[in-house]
């Protein structure tokens, strides 16, 4: 099954390295509020997305959420309020970048009711390069990718890649963890999307974000890979992820270290 990415959905990512593109609708319920922030250990604006979910039965169109007061803030100190930008997003001025080892919280107030979240910024993981597989069967070609990374020697080092061909609008992730293979280089390969309209070819370029993420934001993005196959014929029921906010808001806050690298087919 294949689906594109979208946290209007609910987000994006598992344990032992599925592969989807993800279009995942929510319980049918709507109005409630959806929040997707993001925050990194790169010099960049971050931002933090506030919408409301839609039934499932209903089209994916998300209010979007303008009055919300957000703040982020670190264990040394810092507050930022977050200035609304457009479509339902909040925009970083203060905070630059996430530094290993802090600990951030996000505050969100809206419409009486505040929603909170604390995760601490991992140790980062340097993606040192990709080295890129070609196989040949009966005539068809495809492509993997190898992200090569040292894992610590620390077990509990858990991973998102984020893989994209060219400028396609659909992102495809892969989840790791290091349950296997805990301390050396890494041997995992990562899958290439292939849309069987626009196969990858020579020429294309791939590139691929690995983020080290926390634990519950894996357990957000494996449960969300799970829930993928959801619905119809799907064996489960849409469904919720476990989110890392409390006040019952759907979605997650996430603070990751982020390096991306690419490749050229050929």
């Amino acid at each position: 099954m294949k689906k594109i990415i979208s946290i209007a959905s609910v987000l994006v990512l598992t344990l032992t390295a599925c592969q989807k593109e993800i279009d995942l609708d929510l319980e049918n319920k709507s109005g409630q509020i959806t929040i997707e922030g993001n925050l990194s250990d790169q010099v960049e604006p971050h931002f933090v997305k506030i919408t409301k979910s839609v039934a499932f039965t209903q089209a994916n169109q998300y209010p979007q959420v303008s009055n919300a007061v957000v703040t982020i803030s670190d264990n040394f100190g810092l507050v930022d309020t977050l200035k609304y930008e457009s479509e339902g997003k909040y925009k970083t001025s203060k905070l630059k970048a996430g530094v290993s080892g802090r600990t951030y919280t996000l505050k969100v107030l809206l419409e009486g009711q505040t929603y909170t979240s604390q995760c601490e910024m991992p140790e980062k993981v340097h993606l040192n390069g990709l080295k890129l597989n070609v196989m040949s069967f009966f005539g068809n070609t495809s492509y993997d990718v190898l992200p090569e990374y040292i894992d610590p020697p620390r077990l509990g080092n858990v991973y998102v890649f984020f893989v994209k061909v060219n400028s396609q609008k659909g992102t495809v992730f892969e989840t790791f963890t290091d349950n296997f293979g805990n301390g050396v280089a890494n041997q995992r390969d990562l899958n290439i999307p292939n849309d069987t309209d626009n196969p990858v070819k020579a020429g294309d370029i791939v590139s691929v974000e690995m983020r080290s993420v926390d634990s519950r934001i894996y357990t957000y993005f494996n449960a969300l890979n799970q829930l993928a196959g959801g619905g119809p014929g799907g064996g489960i029921s849409p469904a919720n992820p476990p989110s890392n906010i409390s006040g019952g808001a759907l979605g997650y806050f996430s603070v990751h270290t982020s390096e991306v690298r690419s490749i050229t087919i050929k």
